[in-house]
């Protein structure tokens, strides 16, 4: 009688979470399981897009800065420190479009410099950026190209701001953004980047802006995902074949009944 205490409600009990586990580990399955696809398919394509073609390397060159040539006579810090009002806080040397500048960094932003007569250079304009752009061009040919100047970050863009966004006629629809300010290059969009910042909002569930790696729904697929794997770990363990040991007294039994 003892024995069987509690017997029935220890298997009702076992039942109940048994019918839990596989309902929860059913639902996660069927609605965890599509982003699980997405998952691995998103990364595995990621992962077979050489990234030199995702920054458009084999375009443009970003890097195509020639140095100052030895020998040529710069003006005096004193004489560019006269026409800013703000304090420097950073003097780059370096040669832009044929020409050496002194790219100058205080609180106020970035100006360029003529290097040689301390004088300020206007800012860069449409001219100068698709010029800045087709000097680090290393694609075929010599394409069309058009510019338009960009004020607000977009999905695609979210560097320094007002910039320039040179757009050549390619088969990569190869986009350049030289800064307004420093009449640097500072991002290249192709075709695979494109496709490459496509399936990267899809790893991260950042459908809008492909940037934000915390969102709810990243952080929400991200816990279903354990608790499906929890749920599989509780089925596998209730329904794993066990052998059936016989008692002590069972084994007794049996050997006085062989004797």
């Amino acid at each position: 009688m003892g024995g069987n205490d509690g017997g029935p409600v220890l298997k009702s009990a076992k039942l109940r979470l048994h019918l839990l586990a596989s309902r929860t580990h059913k639902w996660l399955a069927i609605i965890i399981g599509a982003q699980l696809l997405l998952w691995f398919t998103s990364g595995a394509l990621m992962s077979f897009l050489p990234i030199d073609r995702v920054h458009g390397d084999h375009l443009i060159n970003r890097k195509a800065t020639a140095a100052l040539p030895s020998g040529v006579p710069l003006a005096p810090a004193s004489a560019i420190v006269a026409t800013t009002a703000a304090p420097i806080e950073a003097v780059t040397y370096r040669m832009w479009l044929g020409r050496p500048v002194a790219e100058v960094t205080t609180a106020k932003g970035t100006r360029l410099f003529d290097a040689r007569t301390g004088a300020a250079l206007p800012t860069p304009t449409a001219a100068t950026a698709e010029a800045v752009a087709r000097e680090a061009w290393r694609g075929s040919g010599r394409p069309a190209a058009t510019v338009e100047r960009i004020e607000r970050p977009s999905p695609e863009y979210r560097g320094t701001l007002p910039a320039w966004r040179v757009t050549f006629a390619d088969p990569d629809s190869t986009r350049v953004f030289v800064a307004a300010d420093t009449g640097r290059i500072a991002a290249v969009r192709t075709g695979t980047w494109r496709l490459y910042d496509f399936f990267w909002g899809l790893h991260i569930m950042d459908w809008q802006n492909h940037e934000n790696f915390n969102t709810p729904w990243l952080l929400a697929f991200a816990i279903g995902g354990l608790a499906l794997w929890l749920g599989g770990a509780v089925l596998l363990y209730i329904r794993w074949p066990k052998r059936r040991r016989r008692s002590a007294a069972e084994r007794g039994t049996f050997q006085q009944e062989s004797a």
